[in-house]
């Protein structure tokens, strides 16, 4: 690039004195169309010398760093430094800890519009699968504290009822357990099932009303938004209520596919997107 540049330096410097000696007052006199043509390579002379400086001061410009760090800069300007999430939004959840497959599984679906965000959906609306995987297996690694928010005050009865709802389901609703999805400890299954443990009432609550209302679905077998629809507003507060107001365990990592013992539903499979392959 500095060779180029002092090429370049050289040929304006030539241009330059060409113009000035056919822009000589004795010479215009002569020869209008010279004195025209003059003023025109001067100029050109000048852009040029202007273009070669703006391209030696890019070329002076320090590099920006490829890393993975640098890559998720959009991801951490809300999510946190390390995916921690928001303390202060019901839209901003933590990332941290979650299993990869679950986080890529979601980047896709943000893609594809199956689940609803505009700021979302803008980030990776251009992102390759490879590249959204690098993503998922970054934030799934990161291991922060978590931080606890305010639960809403709720009675004794819908505390009840959201225990019931987690621990047992509802079989005259047809609703099975979180626990038989998300783990017994509530922290999540390898490879796609998230933890519930950890997020703010807010959150949860707006999920849920995320897959009644369709601005989150799934491909496959639509799961969550059966689930959500069998539950009753009330049933939602109680859940999240109930969830939110629960103590972290000492281990907060997903649990291994292994743990999975309980059958799901028929109709609630556990999909896989390869994001561990």
């Amino acid at each position: 690039m500095t060779q180029i540049t002092q090429s370049m330096r050289q040929l304006v410097a030539k241009t330059v004195q060409r113009a000035v000696r056919v822009y000589n007052p004795q010479m215009s006199r002569l020869d209008p169309l010279r004195n025209g043509a003059a003023l025109i390579i001067a100029v050109m002379a000048f852009v040029v010398t202007f273009a070669t400086t703006d391209v030696n001061a890019q070329d002076a410009a320090p590099p920006v760093p490829d890393t993975i760090q640098q890559r998720v800069a959009a991801c951490t300007s809300c999510h946190g430094a390390h995916g921690e999430g928001s303390a202060d939004s019901v839209l901003i959840p933590r990332l941290a800890g979650k299993p990869a497959g679950y986080l890529l599984q979601q980047l896709e679906y943000f893609r594809s519009g199956q689940r609803q965000h505009a700021p979302m959906e803008y980030v990776v609306r251009q992102l390759s699968t490879a590249y959204m995987r690098r993503i998922a297996e970054y934030f799934s690694k990161q291991d922060v504290p978590y931080s606890r928010q305010p639960v809403p005050a709720v009675s004794d009865e819908t505390r009840r009822r959201g225990e019931q709802l987690v621990r047992l389901g509802d079989s005259t609703r047809g609703l099975p357990s979180c626990a038989s999805c998300h783990g017994n400890n509530l922290t999540g299954v390898q490879p796609m099932m998230p933890g519930l443990l950890g997020l703010s009432y807010g959150y949860l609550s707006n999920q849920l009303l995320s897959w009644r209302n369709h601005t989150r679905a799934a491909k496959g077998p639509y799961c969550m938004g059966v689930v959500a629809n069998r539950m009753r507003e009330s049933d939602v507060e109680a859940v999240a209520a109930w969830l939110a107001s629960q103590p972290l365990p000492n281990d907060t990592h997903p649990a291994p596919a292994s743990a999975q013992t309980e059958a799901l539903p028929g109709w609630c499979v556990m999909g896989s997107n390869g994001a561990d392959q």
